[in-house]
């Protein structure tokens, strides 16, 4: 079954030019486009597509991604074009997108983030998942010294949890590991995230389902770049 996917630019060359050669993939249909935060969010509504791929060069982007999050659980943000530096991973993770495409990423790139995120996982550049990581490991240094800033403190079941998760095990060999019921493992899951300010729990397969560093891609792949500058 094809993902819908709802195309969010203010850029009307760039916009139309990505969305023909998304339609092109088969896994994909471009149900809508978009030009502003009110018709992309108008159009959510609307057509309640799987994925909202945004640009993020865009004003208001980061607007936009919070407040899909915060309205709907059906329809999850992949951001377009983003900077890979941290400032900017994390205040994406943080307005509860889930998926990534930098900059300088192919098309290819931008379609794998997608199904990706349409079947709750994440692909994403190796740098992209460092700073995700860093997130997670200064937040939870937080926690463990006492920081009076840190986020609400762990459980020890859920310290026990999270260390867990960022060796890579997924939740039936965290639940076989430590003889505890698989929902009772979920649930652990939903609240360590949550006092982690992580919005979305797709957000967390970053540990798990990150792609591998790539050995150079095709020179005729074409990039989704970014008419934003």
């Amino acid at each position: 079954m094809s993902t819908q996917v709802l195309l969010v630019s203010d850029q009307p060359v760039y916009r139309d030019e990505l969305a023909r050669t998304l339609g092109e993939a088969q896994e994909l249909v471009v149900a809508g486009t978009a030009a502003d935060a009110e018709q992309a969010l108008e159009l959510v509504c609307l057509l309640e597509p799987e994925i909202v791929l945004l640009d993020m060069g865009m004003p208001q982007a980061f607007d936009v991604a919070r407040r899909i999050a915060q309205s709907t659980n059906r329809t999850h943000v992949v951001a377009l074009a983003i900077r890979e530096e941290d400032s900017e991973v994390i205040a994406c993770a943080e307005a509860g997108i889930v998926g990534y495409v930098p900059r300088n990423g192919s098309v290819r790139d931008a379609v794998d983030a997608i199904s990706a995120a349409a079947r709750g996982e994440a692909h994403c550049s190796p740098r992209i998942v460092g700073s995700l990581l860093r997130r997670i490991a200064a937040l939870t240094a937080a926690l463990q010294s006492g920081n009076a800033d840190a986020p609400a403190g762990l459980t020890a079941r859920e310290a026990e949890i999270l260390t867990l998760l960022q060796q890579g095990l997924p939740n039936k060999l965290i639940s076989r590991r430590l003889g505890i019921e698989l929902a009772t493992v979920k649930n652990h899951v939903h609240s360590i995230f949550g006092k982690l300010g992580l919005r979305r729990r797709a957000e967390a397969a970053v540990l798990v389902h990150a792609a591998e560093p790539k050995n150079g891609g095709d020179d005729d792949e074409p990039s989704v770049g970014t008419a934003s500058g």
